[in-house]
């Protein structure tokens, strides 16, 4: 007790400004979280389940693919089961690209790094990728970690509204806010083009990514335009820096 006591005063500041960071994002979380909701009600989810997976799970598409298998009822196959799994992974394979990225500039203990993985998610990621650098006290797991708990909580409270009342609310996406995800990812890469080589990766990896969105699943495609980008980055550097020698 008296050892962690000069860790959580200084935990909480720089918590509460990832927290606060997220907020932004809020509008554009709800109305997935709700239609996720009922999905999984329409699947034959109780509340308690629909909620439970928001809880455990923590991931839009995943959760969208897993309730699909509920519906008409039952559990799904052994097929269907190593399916999801599958298509889970495909889903999510990007996350070990944003995993190595924050390693790079954030090493954690294991135990800390196992609860930033659970936690973490794409818009989590881009602010703290972004905002953590320029926090008063540099980039830190409490930053981190109030980034992704932001989400987290209005993942689960829209849940749970979806849950509960999803059948009476109005149609969310009808109110144009599926176009905030999009509009804070281009805030957030705008400021990091600073020069003709982050431009060119940048062009290079969203040409790359609209090509083999045609063909292949979202996080697939994610995890290869970013180490596609990544390896022309670092080939173009280490060609610059071989001429200077």
């Amino acid at each position: 007790m008296t050892a962690s006591a000069p860790f959580w005063p200084a935990f909480w500041p720089p918590f509460w400004r990832g927290f606060r960071a997220l907020l932004p994002l809020w509008p554009g979380m709800v109305p997935f979280a709700v239609a996720y909701a009922v999905t999984a009600r329409a699947g034959g989810l109780s509340v308690w389940e629909t909620q439970l997976m928001s809880a455990t799970v923590f991931a839009g598409a995943s959760q969208f693919a897993a309730a699909g298998q509920f519906v008409g009822g039952g559990l799904p196959t052994v097929a269907g089961a190593l399916g999801l799994v599958a298509t889970t992974f495909l889903l999510n394979a990007r996350h070990v690209l944003y995993g190595l990225s924050l390693s790079r500039t954030l090493p954690l203990p294991w135990g800390q790094r196992l609860v930033a993985a659970q936690f973490l998610t794409d818009e989590a990621y881009g602010v703290t990728v972004v905002a953590g650098p320029r926090d008063p006290g540099g980039l830190s797991v409490a930053f981190l970690l109030g980034a992704e708990l932001s989400l987290y909580a209005v993942w689960n409270a829209s849940t749970l509204l979806g849950a509960l009342a999803g059948a009476v609310l109005p149609d969310p996406q009808a109110l144009g806010v599926g176009v905030i995800f999009p509009l804070a990812f281009l805030g957030l890469l705008v400021p990091l083009l600073v020069d003709r080589v982050t431009l060119l990766v940048a062009l290079v990896s969203g040409v790359g990514a609209w090509l083999l969105g045609r063909a292949l699943p979202g996080g697939l495609v994610i995890l290869l335009a970013g180490v596609g980008g990544a390896a022309l980055g670092a080939w173009i550097t280490t060609r610059r820096a071989g001429s200077r020698a």
